[in-house]
């Protein structure tokens, strides 16, 4: 008997493969920690539902005794930095396993830990990067995939009707109620539009591959941000950015949406003469819209008597505005796709 099992999933949601897997993790250990990926990113139809929202999903399903023997805990994505999320995992389960012993009068030298895991190749890669826990191989239930089920969700009544079946019924409730939202209605528009727009691109040879530009402008402590206007991701805060046009070199993508997103009240000549750095950021699941590479400009402009320079969201922005640094660092759940990792790469380099 193992001392504690980790599982590790996103379960958005949480479906009955994901509970078949709980419970012989909770048959094969006295204690099982779930972590759940994503725990701080931006709401998006492919990520709807928050930590607690999602450990409410699994405790429904568990007796009140299974539920005693159950921690949930939730850690970050680290789209640009393996080590970094393996760092967070590690951390987490520290914790827990810290606070569950706390009450012993002497914690034992080391733990009996496995890691749970289904036989999916890519989809379970993370398993190779702790080989300090046993690992636990466990075959796929058939049937259940959150993706699939998600998209039906998110379609309508009809295609959401055949996955029902996949989801334990405390489960089907929490949907039915969560569908009531303004929540669930702002997400379906968002797919909505994300299916239009790959609708729209069926047609072409070969699957497209998106050029987009994104400035991470810092002054004096803060950095500029803007508010998106409409879809995907409508009411999140961003990097003043956007697609390259076809005949413009990418320096001069990124100062043209950076001055109509933001008004920004700086002559251009200064703009380019404040380019501190550039990176290409380009993980495959960086965007909903499909595969979309972006070459973020960091841009450092000096300080000045006059302060910050005047802002006023335009274009695909309804509001543009000064954040300050330390605000922006607890800004993790309101920042769209993966900007807020963009940011943090380039202040560590600064």
């Amino acid at each position: 008997m193992l001392d504690y099992i980790i599982y590790i999933g996103r379960f958005q949601p949480f479906h009955v493969g994901h509970l078949s897997t709980v419970q012989k993790a909770l048959e094969l250990a006295e204690k099982i920690i779930v972590v759940c990926g994503s725990a701080r990113r931006s709401k998006s139809y492919e990520l709807p539902w928050s930590v607690e929202e999602r450990e409410a999903m699994l405790r429904a399903c568990l007796t009140p005794e299974q539920q005693n023997r159950v921690y949930c805990v939730g850690v970050s994505d680290r789209m640009y930095n393996d080590q970094q999320w393996v760092t967070e995992v590690q951390n987490a389960v520290d914790k827990v396993i810290a606070v569950d012993t706390a009450s012993l009068g002497s914690r034992p030298a080391s733990f009996r830990i496995g890691m749970i895991g289904t036989q999916l190749g890519l989809d379970t890669a993370y398993l190779d990067f702790f080989p300090q826990w046993k690992r636990i191989g466990m075959d796929e239930v058939p049937g259940p995939n959150a993706t699939a089920i998600r998209h039906a969700y998110f379609e309508n009544a009809e295609a959401f009707e055949p996955f029902e079946a996949l989801l334990p019924e405390s489960v089907q409730s929490y949907l039915q109620q969560f569908k009531q939202t303004p929540a669930y209605e702002n997400l379906a528009s968002e797919y909505r539009f994300i299916q239009q727009y790959k609708a729209a691109w069926r047609a072409a040879p070969y699957a497209p591959t998106f050029v987009t530009v994104d400035a991470v402008v810092i002054h004096s402590g803060h950095i500029l941000l803007v508010r998106r206007r409409a879809q995907p991701g409508k009411g999140l805060w961003a990097l003043p950015g956007g697609f390259v046009e076809q005949e413009e070199r990418l320096k001069d993508g990124v100062i043209r949406e950076l001055r109509e997103e933001t008004r920004l009240k700086v002559p251009e000549p200064v703009l380019a003469g404040s380019i501190r750095a550039s990176r290409v950021f380009d993980h495959p699941e960086r965007s909903l819209r499909g595969r979309t590479i972006t070459h973020a400009f960091l841009f450092e402009l000096a300080p000045t008597q006059e302060g910050l320079p005047k802002v006023k969201g335009g274009d695909d922005a309804d509001k543009a505005s000064w954040v300050p640094l330390s605000h922006f660092s607890r800004m993790e759940s309101d920042l769209f796709e993966d900007h807020f990792y963009i940011v943090n790469w380039f202040l560590g380099q600064i």
